[in-house]
């Protein structure tokens, strides 16, 4: 990856941050308390809103460019965060490490997304949450799905792996977890494509 990765993403991604993601960030992070992993921790889009009761944050981005850009940005704080160069299907936390996982809108870009969510899983302690913001396949529109899925090939090579048409919500059922709560809720100020999106927390089982 170039090391304008960082550079290109939060420059394509910062009117949908002003528009919509920011709330969606604060609202969904505020609850948190403990020890945290995020997977795909990108450029760090939700360090501003870990709040005071997070007492480890651990962020794992495997992308050199990405990474650089999170490393500068986690300088800026007042709080030791933890950076690993790892992919979510490669964790190599011990059983049981964090009270919490984050991940937002890293499940469309995965290589392996049962893999990753099981790897999560198992480093969750019982009863822990993982809280998630993904864009997803288009659930209410028939139209723009097919067109999801025809320029998916493409997009993928375009977009470092990302998928328009990932059934996030059913794949994190199968590796295991309750849905706690859920909302789906059309991304503004992005293409169309992307729109579609379910953000909530999802519980391992105690």
């Amino acid at each position: 990856m170039s090391s304008l990765t960082g550079f290109i993403y939060d420059r394509v991604m910062a009117q949908a941050e002003v528009a919509c993601l920011r709330d969606w960030r604060r609202e969904l992070l505020a609850g948190l308390q403990g020890s945290v992993l995020e997977i795909g921790a990108g450029t760090g889009a939700n360090l501003a809103f870990y709040p005071a009761a997070v007492q480890r944050i651990v962020l794992c981005e495997p992308d050199p460019g990405m990474r650089g850009a999170l490393t500068a940005r986690a300088g800026a704080l007042q709080r030791a965060v933890e950076i690993r160069p790892i992919t979510a299907e490669t964790l190599d936390f011990p059983d049981a490490s964090f009270d919490h996982a984050v991940s937002t809108l890293v499940c469309c870009s995965v290589g392996d997304p049962a893999r990753a969510l099981a790897q999560i899983r198992r480093v969750l302690k019982p009863g822990g949450s993982l809280v998630f913001l993904e864009h997803v396949a288009a659930w209410d529109d028939p139209g723009r799905r097919r067109w999801q899925d025809r320029l998916n090939p493409l997009w993928r090579r375009l977009a470092s792996n990302c998928h328009l048409n990932r059934e996030t919500e059913q794949a994190i059922r199968a590796a295991g977890f309750a849905i706690e709560r859920i909302q789906r809720e059309s991304m503004r100020k992005i293409i169309p494509l992307v729109r579609p999106s379910i953000r909530g927390v999802a519980r391992k089982p105690a």
